[in-house]
């Protein structure tokens, strides 16, 4: 397992990050807790979580993902090993999240309320990244709208400068050590950086979706994450198990996700069914197990520092760290390339 510096910070984070949405709904506890030693047994050291999780968000299950991991934390005694990231919800109405059922926004006050209670459930009195979830200004999110961005519908914004400031005073209490956005824009990302010229503290890293039929982050973001040295770390490498296959013409294996929670729309528009053919049919030629090549892919571009994993079982996590042992030779990417070519971005 390879290991890569976030940001710029000087931190070394393992090329694979285990995403932990399921636990608390689709995993229970000893089985995030089986999934986490796994990684760990296999040189994983980044740990990714949300105050949203697990999914889908529900009220009564809202922090579970977290109260889970900070349980293992807990019994193992290894926080030291571990780089831990959370987030904290953007702008939204789910009105579990804060005192009221207020409208969850990124404002100071907000902010600190999410991270002492994620501090809480995590057993630990730090993270090492404090991710925004999404951004408090109205954008199309997780694929809703595709790539376009049309008007400035609402101006009623919490300025970005007000947002780092608390992320400043939070550094330096020693509660987070270090800032990323997610869901975030080259526009959201480029301000970002510039207020952290004046003193804020500088984005380490932005969490965005990235698959073989969702490159989007390669038109605007990449040039900026290679240049800026703002860490892509890479979420849905599996399109949410729809490069697996499994939901070809419609089909709803018991017990998938979608099956169970009707969430994967984003990869139920034109043109994904036959650009997923088209990148079975290539494993199928390269003699790879589809679910091997697609991580793969992810964990090798050059703008990626950690490709975020998931899964249900520790069955599937074995096939998925197996993804290490698949090199992406010229060759192979421009096989990749030439049915992007026809297929680009289906799902963005």
């Amino acid at each position: 397992m390879k290991q890569r510096e976030l940001g710029r910070t000087g931190i070394m984070v393992s090329e694979l990050c285990l995403g932990t949405m399921t636990f608390g709904q689709q995993n229970t506890e000893a089985e995030g807790h089986a999934q986490l030693d796994m990684a760990l047994a296999h040189d994983i050291n980044f740990i990714d979580t949300a105050e949203l999780y697990s999914i889908p968000p529900r009220a009564e299950t809202q922090g579970s993902t977290e109260t889970i991991i900070g349980s293992w934390l807990k019994a193992r005694g290894n926080r030291d090993k571990i780089i831990l990231a959370s987030k904290a919800v953007g702008r939204g109405t789910q009105p579990w999240f804060r005192p009221g059922g207020e409208e969850t926004r990124l404002t100071p006050r907000q902010i600190r309320y999410a991270l002492e209670r994620s501090l809480r459930r995590l057993n630990t009195d730090y993270l090492d990244l404090y991710q925004l979830h999404w951004p408090d200004r109205k954008i199309g999110l997780f694929g809703e709208g595709g790539t376009t961005f049309t008007s400035l519908a609402d101006a009623d914004e919490v300025p970005i400068e007000e947002t780092l400031g608390v992320l400043g005073d939070l550094v330096t209490e020693g509660k987070i050590r270090h800032v990323g956005v997610s869901n975030e824009t080259a526009w959201g990302v480029s301000e970002y950086l510039a207020c952290s010229r004046t003193g804020a503290p500088r984005i380490a890293s932005i969490q965005n979706a990235y698959n073989l039929i969702n490159r989007t982050f390669e038109i605007g973001l990449a040039e900026m994450a290679l240049r800026e040295r703002v860490s892509l770390l890479a979420y849905s490498p599996l399109a949410q198990g729809y490069l697996t296959g499994k939901y070809l013409n419609g089909a709803r294996p018991a017990g998938a996700r979608t099956t169970l929670f009707d969430r994967g729309q984003r990869y139920q528009k034109p043109g994904v069914d036959v650009a997923i053919e088209a990148y079975l049919a290539l494993a199928r030629e390269e003699g790879l197990d589809p679910v091997q090549l697609a991580v793969a892919f992810v964990t090798s571009r050059p703008f990626v520092t950690s490709n975020i994993i998931g899964a249900t079982s520790t069955q599937q996590l074995a096939t998925i760290l197996g993804s290490v042992e698949v090199t992406i030779t010229p060759e192979l990417e421009a096989k990749i390339n030439a049915i992007h070519q026809v297929h680009s971005n289906p799902a963005p």
